[in-house]
């Protein structure tokens, strides 16, 4: 079942890409304190993802947080090393967080897989949007086709005005 406004953030384990390295985290520790803008994309380095997606928040990253945002957090089910090198590729930073759900636990606890093993990915993320409250979704974008329609930096930030 897809997670809904209203939800609590699944407490699971992931990876909190750091400058130098990575560190075992409980999503309900850094998604289920203050005002977190959280969105997941289906694989680090894909196209969409690269060129729009991810750049859109780094862009807008101050627009976002001058929106009462505490952080901005990307996951994607890769392993931390891959998030560390598309962090770095990207210029990331400190403006938006990245988070490693190698084995896609937190994607599956949301209910947002999806299969593109057809295309030799394996079982992905949606690709989706979500403004999280002390842990609880406020609001939730989640791509019902290919492509980035409601989950990009302009679709939050309109839902934060």
């Amino acid at each position: 079942m897809t997670i809904a406004v209203g939800d609590r953030i699944p407490d699971v384990q992931l990876k909190l890409i750091g400058a130098h390295a990575s560190e075992q985290v409980s999503a309900a520790d850094v998604l289920g304190k203050g005002r977190v803008v959280l969105f997941g994309v289906p694989a680090a380095f894909s196209p969409t993802c690269s060129d729009v997606h991810l750049p859109g928040f780094v862009m807008h990253a101050d627009d976002i947080l001058a929106r009462g945002v505490d952080r901005i957090f990307c996951v994607s089910v890769n392993d931390p090393f891959v998030m560390a090198a598309w962090g770095r590729s990207q210029g990331t930073g400190d403006r938006v967080s990245l988070l490693a759900d190698g084995n896609g636990d937190l994607t599956r606890a949301m209910g947002v897989e999806v299969d593109l093993s057809g295309g030799g990915l394996g079982i992905r993320s949606r690709r989706y949007a979500a403004i999280i409250e002390d842990g609880v979704v406020t609001y939730l974008a989640l791509e019902e086709r290919t492509g980035l329609d409601v989950s990009s930096a302009a679709a939050v930030l309109s839902a934060l005005s």
